[in-house]
């Protein structure tokens, strides 16, 4: 009997995983076990390599590397200019352009393309136009203009970030700038532009993330560039391991991108603890000065939100007029709204298991796995398409081949073609985005009711079912949304994996572009910038309310603390 014990208590035991922590890794398997396919593609079918890297691969990394560097440098300009601007300096309209300059980020970049090619770039065929139509840009079908297009509706990234860091500034550091004989303006160069140098570069990485994954409008201007060389694998050639390994360069020169930054950046850190009426006072502008100073980001505005969507508008109202809409928009809208709605209940509840199971049974492998399920929103979606689409082929014919065995019947294919393949795609490419709606509502949510629940006997499921749930769904609803509204704008993910006869709002806006029919592309278009105006007006509040008040103070209480 004692042997017996000692060999029991000798024995070697594993260590026990915690039930939500192996929850989190199904999930994490789930959402990111596609982006395997991505590597595995070289072992499988190196060779395809070879001929996509003598041909179509040169000139698509050309391009790729061009737009990246090219907007990234532009929206480090416009953005951060135009957050130093309404940081530091006072002039008539900065209340209202401080939070206007955010509007852009609901205009999609190939919307935009749209609005501009029907105004500018090919003759309009419809009666109503803000500038006449007719009218030719030169060289807005190639690389410059989709760094302008993309610069036009990235720059609210470095805008916000840059804006943020500098109302985070204390004025004794301007003031000390002062002190040693510097201008304001010298100070801001030299003291409050190198404090926010991280939340610049963070900015201006999310605009070329933003970049390399963008299909729309490269596609719509002639650029070929690796997301748009993607799809003419896929589609053109057919050739499934090429796709793949040009998403595997895609997703290495992302990666190596975001790495470059953190190398200039190096290890610097930058630390600013603000007082309550310690924020910079704005230096008031006054003439031509305060004038132009309102002037240019009016223009800016006008240009990039307000003429379009009028514009848009006005199309619209033209095609409604005319009856001309037919049954595709109504069409496109109902699935667009059906395949939203599903992604997004099935992103909120996976972020919801992932960040309760971190919460209720914190470990490692939990951590792991919920930053690994988070990798696939800086994934582009081209890229989630063809590694999504891997997996779902191999797990249709197997199911196939067992139905065909033990039923004697075929079933077809089930994942791949249908809107069960396009939804994973979109829960591998948003769910980091309703993972941290979550789990930022959820870090709210005092410990002190999790332990009293469990101490009246309540089990894990019944805390989240009872406790959890009634408090998150401010965060899951902001999660639902955000999700929604990426669904509605995705495109290069629809493109690929859309059913037959599954066209979205986002699809009919494309293909009409290129066939030149803005009719039919004009209502679609105003609908998904109108969806997309939800999430940016939701920032906006919450910005003001938390980032807006030390700013506000500041200038109450004057440069010397006094009323």
């Amino acid at each position: 009997m004692a042997l017996g014990k000692r060999r029991r208590s000798g024995s070697l035991r594993l260590p026990r995983v915690p039930g939500w922590a192996a929850v989190g890794v199904a999930v994490a398997l789930l959402v990111a076990g596609p982006l395997l396919a991505l590597p595995a593609s070289f072992v499988v079918a190196g060779e395809a390599f070879d001929q996509i890297a003598a041909t179509l691969l040169p000139r698509a990394l050309a391009n790729s590397l061009l737009l990246a560097v090219g907007v990234g440098v532009g929206t480090l300009v416009v953005g951060g200019g135009l957050a130093v601007l309404v940081s530091f300096y006072d002039f008539p309209g900065r209340r209202w352009l401080d939070w206007a300059l955010v509007l852009p980020m609901a205009m999609p970049a190939y919307v935009l393309v749209f609005v501009v090619l029907g105004q500018y770039g090919l003759a309009n065929p419809l009666q109503t136009s803000l500038f006449g139509g007719g009218l030719r840009l030169p060289g807005l079908r190639g690389p410059v203009g989709a760094i302008v297009i993309l610069t036009a509706v990235l720059y609210p990234y470095v805008y916000l970030l840059g804006r943020s860091a500098f109302l985070g500034q204390s004025r004794q550091a301007m003031d000390a700038a002062r002190s040693l004989g510097r201008t304001y303006g010298q100070a801001v160069r030299r003291v409050a532009l190198p404090l926010a140098r991280p939340a610049l570069a963070a900015g201006v990485a999310l605009a070329v993330m933003e970049t390399l994954a963008d299909f729309g409008t490269v596609d719509l201007l002639g650029v070929q560039a690796l997301t748009s060389a993607i799809y003419r694998v896929w589609y053109g050639a057919f050739d499934q391991a090429a796709a793949l390994q040009l998403a595997t360069v895609l997703v290495g020169l992302a990666l190596t991108m975001v790495a470059f930054e953190r190398l200039l950046r190096g290890r610097a850190r930058y630390h600013q603890a603000l007082s309550r009426g310690d924020a910079v006072v704005p230096l008031r502008l006054r003439g031509w000065r305060g004038g132009l100073a309102a002037a240019a980001p009016c223009l800016l505005l006008a240009l990039v939100f307000v003429v379009p969507v009028v514009q848009l508008t006005a199309w619209s109202l033209e095609t409604i007029v005319d009856g001309t809409l037919g049954t595709e928009l109504s069409d496109a809208a109902l699935n667009t709204v059906v395949l939203a709605a599903v992604a997004a209940v099935i992103a909120v509840v996976t972020a919801t298991v992932v960040a309760y199971g971190q919460r209720a049974q914190p470990s490692r492998t939990g951590r792991v796995a919920a930053r690994l399920a988070s990798v696939g929103y800086a994934v582009p979606g081209t890229v989630v398409a063809v590694a999504v689409y891997v997996p779902l082929v191999w797990l249709d014919r197997r199911l196939g081949e067992a139905a065909e065995g033990l039923l004697g019947v075929s079933i077809g294919l089930l994942f791949t073609g249908t809107i069960l393949g396009l939804v994973l795609a979109y829960v591998v490419r948003f769910h980091a985005l309703a993972f941290f709606a979550v789990e930022s509502r959820m870090g709210r949510i005092n410990p002190s009711l999790d332990d009293a629940a469990r101490a009246l006997g309540a089990d894990r499921a019944r805390v989240l079912a009872d406790v959890h749930l009634p408090l998150l769904w401010p965060g899951i609803l902001t999660a639902a949304l955000l999700v929604v509204v990426e669904v509605m704008k995705e495109l290069p993910a629809t493109a690929l994996l859309r059913p037959l006869g599954g066209d979205t709002l986002a699809i009919t806006v494309w293909e009409a572009t290129k066939d030149a029919r803005f009719d039919t592309a004009a209502l679609p278009a105003l609908l998904i910038v109108a969806v997309g105006l939800l999430p940016v007006i939701l920032l906006i509040r919450l910005s003001r309310r938390d980032g807006w008040s030390s700013a506000a103070a500041a200038q109450r209480t004057g440069p010397d603390g006094a009323r």
